[in-house]
């Protein structure tokens, strides 16, 4: 008799449903009011303008459909990166050879990374996150074979990541952390002190470190940009990057996330080694979307502007939502992390079958971890939305609460 069962990783068993699932689960057969318009503040997708250099870039490049990139990109993308992290970071030098690797937007790099660097057939093999985090995370680990742990990220200490606060123990096989700075969803920067401990720890434990910088052009001083991972390892003394890979990504930036074009930078040994995984994973940026990248990193107006027209919808909306509910002000990104009066997945549900206003629970983003799921009581709101949408969705979860 025929044996119809497939063969499967038995890893696979071990995801939990996307944030953006288990939403769709939890408000299916909501309706919000007809008269209201729905105002969509749930998903992190940037709403505002692609700019116009960067489309001419990509159309004027389309002769490069009839070519097969190569998994390092060309080097003009390269250098341009390169010489991007030095302005941005004001970095003595970074080589364009062998410490940068365009990749397919951040997500799929955060991903293939932890499958090139942890060992699977160790037992003990552990990855550290932070909670809450980007789910990417938690399923990388998981399918490259490796325990998941976090480290929570808390509002009574203004969200700081508190290495030294981690028992030594709790240290034995990690092999890779992730840092999300600015982070998703409460918009906390790294210190440097934080850094420092960080680095530290890596020397003596020896993993891996994976700073997720996606958020990192979205800030409001303009004389104050976040500080980065590799900023933070060049004060340091880590001239070399030691241990350390940065992931960035225009999708926030430059308002391209549909171009799926983004790199990675640091550790050249890190880099030598993830770029052989990827030529069997079939990672290479096709030669369009190298030359619109070309265009986006080298230009610093349109993305000026992009700050400008968040800092305005964080002026106009956070002083409305922290009349009612607990939301200061993030470091940078583009999201409010908002305290709830109620059960935040009630909260969402009843938000929009009330007032059509769709907001993310903050369980969703994380996990039980040391006693508490530090999501739960939060809704994530990203302000994405046109400013008009952005304040008219504020003034209906100000009622909302008002009437609870």
């Amino acid at each position: 008799m025929l044996n119809d069962t497939l063969p499967v990783t038995p890893h696979l068993s071990l995801l939990q449903p996307y944030p953006f699932e288990r939403l769709k689960e939890l408000t299916a057969g909501v309706t919000g009011p007809a008269d209201l318009p729905l105002v969509r503040l749930s998903i992190g997708e940037p709403q505002h303008a692609t700019p116009q250099l960067i489309k001419d870039a990509l159309t004027g490049a389309l002769d490069g459909l009839a070519v097969y990139p190569t998994t390092a990109g060309i080097d003009a993308l390269r250098e341009c990166i390169a010489a991007w992290l030095q302005r941005r970071y004001g970095l003595p030098a970074v080589s364009a050879a062998t410490q940068v690797l365009p990749v397919n937007g951040s997500r799929e790099a955060l991903f293939s990374f932890a499958q090139c660097v942890i060992d699977g057939s160790r037992p003990d093999a552990k990855v550290l996150a932070p909670n809450p985090f980007y789910q990417i995370y938690e399923g990388a680990a998981l399918l490259a074979g490796a325990q998941i742990a976090f480290y929570n990220q808390l509002p009574d200490d203004r969200f700081a990541c508190n290495f030294d606060r981690i028992p030594e123990a709790d240290w034995k096989g990690v092999q890779l952390v992730y840092v999300c700075s600015p982070a998703n969803p409460c918009g906390k920067v790294m210190t440097l002190d934080e850094w420092r401990a960080l680095f530290e720890l890596a020397d003596r434990h020896n993993f891996v470190i994976a700073s997720d910088e996606c958020y990192s052009e979205i800030y409001f001083d303009e004389a104050a940009p976040p500080l980065g991972g590799l900023q933070a390892a060049q004060a340091l003394g880590r001239s070399a990057f030691e241990r350390l890979v940065v992931f960035s990504s225009l999708s926030k930036r430059s308002n391209v996330p549909g171009l799926r074009s983004g790199f990675v930078a640091g550790d050249a040994r890190l880099l030598k080694r993830f770029l052989l995984y990827r030529t069997y994973h079939g990672g290479a940026m096709g030669l369009a979307v190298q030359r619109a990248s070309i265009a986006a990193w080298s230009d610093e107006a349109h993305v000026r502007d992009n700050r400008d027209q968040y800092r305005a919808k964080f002026a106009a909306v956070q002083p409305l939502i922290a009349s009612v509910m607990e939301s200061p002000l993030p470091d940078a990104s583009f999201y409010l992390w908002a305290r709830t009066p109620i059960d935040d997945a009630e909260f969402a549900r009843r938000v929009l079958a009330e007032y059509n206003v769709a907001v993310l629970p903050g369980s969703y983003l994380a996990r039980t971890a040391h006693g508490i799921n530090p999501g739960a009581g939060f809704v994530r709101i990203a302000l994405v939305a046109p400013a008009s949408e952005c304040i008219e969705a504020a003034e209906r979860i100000v009622q909302f609460c008002r009437a609870l």
